[in-house]
């Protein structure tokens, strides 16, 4: 994950073998507005987590050769039969698919028969056993239950980045203007 300057005479270019810096620098914006921001190492964390997410087969198991939607609360009651490390490795996995639909794909809980406060439920609980395997993360003790306490506060920033996106794409992506030049 590094960052490359290109100088031009007109303007200077960022560009980024990641997209993780960038989702930091938005998510910090927003956290920097709220009245009780979170700390710097749960926005990193979650810049890691929309970066994970900007490939969309992280949304999908792959189940016998099929891509099939994760199945999250199943999940959860099923990991805890498995080795420690696969707990940890699913643990996680069920938190970050949480708060990522909880936040930023919200209107997605609408077509599904439980409520969007199941998927938080399930968010919490994922990253409050994965506390209990790994006390430690970012530098911080108990990380993870520090974060499950502020779920809603993360989904909550995730919730905003969201809606400026939808309300003005332009501003989070570079678009070029479909000109032909001479």
């Amino acid at each position: 994950m590094g960052r490359l300057k290109i100088m031009s005479t007109s303007s200077n270019f960022s560009l980024e073998t990641s997209l993780q810096v960038y989702f930091f620098d938005i998510l910090q914006n927003f956290n920097k507005k709220s009245t009780s921001p979170l700390p710097n190492e749960m926005i990193f964390y979650m810049s890691l987590v929309m970066d994970k997410f900007g490939m969309t087969h992280q949304y999908f198991e792959k189940i016998d050769g099929k891509y099939k939607e994760k199945i999250l609360g199943l999940k959860l009651l099923e990991t805890t039969q498995l080795s420690k490390e696969k707990q940890k490795e699913n643990f996680q996995d069920i938190g970050e698919t949480a708060l990522h639909l909880c936040g930023y794909f919200p209107e997605s809980l609408n077509k599904k028969i439980v409520d969007s406060k199941y998927y938080q439920d399930i968010g919490v609980q994922a990253y409050i056993r994965l506390n209990s395997l790994s006390p430690k993360a970012y530098n911080m003790n108990n990380f993870y239950q520090q974060f499950a306490h502020n779920f809603a506060r993360a989904t909550a920033i995730l919730s905003f980045v969201s809606e400026q996106h939808i309300s003005d794409p332009s501003s989070f992506f570079l678009v070029i203007p479909n000109k032909k030049y001479a």
